[in-house]
């Protein structure tokens, strides 16, 4: 039986994508195996930064290294920005970029010389891929500005590997950072279709799902090109989607991953409040909300052509916990080091930070990406490195101190959470890993199977920062939890 890996680089949408093409692969037959014995490697990656390119490359050398005779397939976002780059990589079968992940599961099975039939596996014919266009060389590039083939709509989700997988509904962004390449490499905006996120939404219940979590490139832009509603002529809108999956189907928790914050209007605001209040006992929508910041510098923010201001980011996070209450978990992405980044402007992002309640931070340092105008401005007006990393180590510390101090507001509290699968460290220790319905992540003290929701009680922290929790007893008996 032929076999292959994916190696999953980058966000939540990327590792969606990722995962959706192993469950074609899966279904046509073919088994998953760690790198070093897969006859195909899938490097699903990701080009937000030089790192992230960098590693890539490293991956690829060492499982060209270890197992010379795979063949490496390369994807992603990367795949797409630079595929020549990749393609003269040692080892590496093909390049797919995003405009062509559709047809990954396809190309992977014609390198494995496994021909797809549209009766057994739902694929298109070989003879349809001919005719595509794509060519016959093993050796080949897949990748153009049309983006054609690009949304690879996800097989049926089901609580496996991943007890709250990610459900892509959205490829794309129309935005236009001036530091960011995902419009290259992945497109404009474009929409899963309501039918079907709802047909998932039913699928994954019926097997079992628990939570799940809506993902995208640019979430909150979810449904703008799509036809508005026949029925009233209203435009389809994330806030519209999210009540038509609480309202219409029993799934118990429902998740937003990032949402820029211009795209938290009214309407969604609205959901968030009936269904996470804090009058609500059990939320089916999680009280977390995930704003990119990126700087706390109005001058900086104009520089990266964001499309908001400081005063507009406070009022989105006041207006979410009047929503949501003061148990909302808020995480956001900052940057240090942006072209002309001046130390006022820096101490600007962290008086911001300080005066905000995140629950968690992602930090990153700028990283220049070619095309991009930030490109330009990092050639004329670099920040020392040696000044970035002192402004990383200085987010990192008010990082942690704003984590610690918001988990530590629920020891002694109640909270609903998820078992997830557990570590063999903790496994060992009789302890079960977890995550709240406000994000938070939990070491219980009980052996616990995946995939359970239980109401559990804080009682400290762990060295890590996770909250130390047992079982709520007067709810739930451990004995009809244990493995």
């Amino acid at each position: 039986m032929a076999s292959f890996h994916v190696e999953h680089f980058g966000c939540r949408a990327a590792r969606a994508d990722g995962e959706a093409v192993a469950e074609q692969l899966r279904a046509a037959g073919l088994c998953v195996q760690q790198p070093r014995e897969a006859d195909v490697v899938i490097v699903n990656t990701c080009s937000v930064t030089a790192e992230a390119d960098r590693a890539a490359r490293a991956f690829i050398r060492r499982a060209h290294r270890h197992n010379p005779t795979a063949r490496i397939v390369v994807t992603g976002c990367y795949a797409q920005r630079a595929p020549q780059e990749l393609a003269a990589m040692a080892g590496v079968a093909a390049v797919v970029g995003n405009s062509h992940k559709a047809l990954a599961p396809q190309i992977v099975l014609r390198l494995q010389g496994v021909i797809p039939t549209t009766s057994a596996t739902g694929f298109v014919s070989l003879e349809s891929l001919l005719s595509s266009g794509i060519p016959a060389s093993q050796a080949a590039i897949w990748a153009d500005d049309r983006f054609a083939h690009s949304f690879l709509q996800e097989a049926q989700l089901t609580p496996g590997a991943q007890t709250r997988p990610n459900l892509k509904i959205q490829e794309g962004c129309g935005n236009r950072c001036s530091f960011c390449v995902i419009p290259q490499t992945r497109g404009s905006s474009r929409s899963l279709p309501g039918v079907a996120i709802l047909k998932q939404v039913r699928g994954f219940v019926a097997a079992g799902g628990q939570e799940l979590v809506l993902s995208g490139i640019n979430l909150g832009r979810w449904g703008r090109d799509l036809r508005p509603n026949p029925a009233d002529g209203k435009a389809v809108a994330l806030a519209g989607l999210v009540r038509e999956v609480l309202s219409e189907t029993p799934l118990p928790r429902l998740r937003l991953s990032s949402i820029e914050p211009m795209d938290w209007d009214a309407e969604l605001l609205a959901v968030l409040a009936e269904f996470a209040g804090p009058r609500v006992v059990a939320p089916r929508l999680a009280r977390h909300a995930h704003l990119p910041l990126q700087s706390g510098s109005d001058s900086v923010l104009r520089r990266m052509f964001r499309r908001y201001r400081p005063w507009h980011y406070v009022q989105k996070v006041e207006a979410l916990l009047a929503a949501a209450g003061p148990d909302l978990t808020l995480g956001a992405d900052v940057m240090a080091g942006f072209p002309g980044e001046s130390e006022a402007e820096f101490e600007e992002t962290l008086a911001l930070i300080r005066a905000l309640p995140f629950g968690y931070l992602h930090l990153f340092p700028f990283s220049p990406r070619p095309g991009t105008a930030a490109w330009a401005l990092h050639r004329d007006l670099p920040v020392p490195p040696r000044v970035v990393e002192e402004r990383m180590s200085q987010l990192r510390a008010l990082a942690a101190e704003k984590s610690r101090a918001h988990r530590l507001r629920f020891v002694g509290r109640e909270l609903e959470a998820i078992t997830l699968h557990t570590p063999a460290d903790l496994t060992a220790r009789g302890r079960s890993a977890a995550l709240t319905e406000n994000f938070l992540p939990v070491e219980l003290e009980a052996s616990c199977t995946a995939n359970q929701m239980l109401r559990v009680r804080v009682h400290g922290l762990t060295d890590e920062g996770a909250l130390r929790a047992r079982v709520a007893e007067d709810q739930y008996g451990v004995a009809a939890i244990s493995d």
